[in-house]
């Protein structure tokens, strides 16, 4: 972050989405803004445009998110992530959900609220499509864990973990009386393809940036 980036977190509180560093490190190891924690039976996500987290829904189902749930900071789920789905699963049209991108990080600890940031480690991920729509979900392990923490791989963890984590993607937006939406998780992918992921949503993240300072400069 630039020095007046830094001056003005000091006074103001920086919007989760952009003002917060994915990390020096990233894809390999990065900073995720938390939304919701496994105690959680409301859905919280960021507002947009205020950064300020807001009750989405409550959840009208007893799943709850068996890990802690957010996205990665200045990241974009556009063009780049949409041609990697269509290249990995040989679907057509598909394009990013225009959100940041997803993650969900294992802990053996008890977190008991969202709205922090965590510093994680990718392992994998789930190739989940919605419609026509790339909505990937980074599996990730918290660093320094004392169970998950020795993690490389989606591949080392128990099955019944990956089984909660699919489950639970695969029913959090059903809703009585309202038809499922078309939504289907098409790959459990390991750590390379996870880290790939990341990086085309960072470069997505920047040219959506680019994109929104030549409309600007045009004003």
């Amino acid at each position: 972050m630039d020095p007046i980036g830094r001056l003005m977190g000091l006074r103001y509180k920086s919007h989760p989405w952009h003002g917060i560093d994915l990390g020096e490190k990233a894809p390999e190891l990065v900073t995720a803004f938390i939304e919701m924690v496994p105690t959680d039976t409301v859905k919280y996500e960021v507002d947009k445009s205020s950064g300020y987290l807001r009750i989405d829904r409550p959840q009208k189902y007893s799943n709850v998110i068996p890990a802690l749930y957010g996205f990665l900071p200045q990241t974009y789920c556009g063009e780049e992530v949409g041609k990697y789905c269509e290249k990995k699963t040989q679907l057509k049209d598909i394009v990013g959900d225009g959100d940041p991108l997803d993650i969900c990080i294992l802990t053996e600890k008890a977190i008991t609220h969202g709205d922090i940031i965590a510093m994680a480690i990718p392992i994998g991920g789930f190739r989940m499509v919605d419609g026509n729509e790339a909505d990937d979900k980074i599996i990730a392990v918290l660093r320094n864990d004392a169970t998950y923490g020795e993690i490389k791989n989606i591949s080392d963890l128990p099955e019944i973990v990956v089984d909660r984590l699919k489950h639970y993607f695969l029913t959090y937006k059903d809703i009585p009386g309202v038809e499922q939406a078309n939504t289907e998780i098409t790959h459990i992918y390991g750590k390379e393809e996870a880290l790939d992921v990341i990086k085309a949503s960072m470069s997505d993240y920047m040219n959506w940036l680019d994109n929104i300072q030549v409309a600007l400069s045009r004003v």
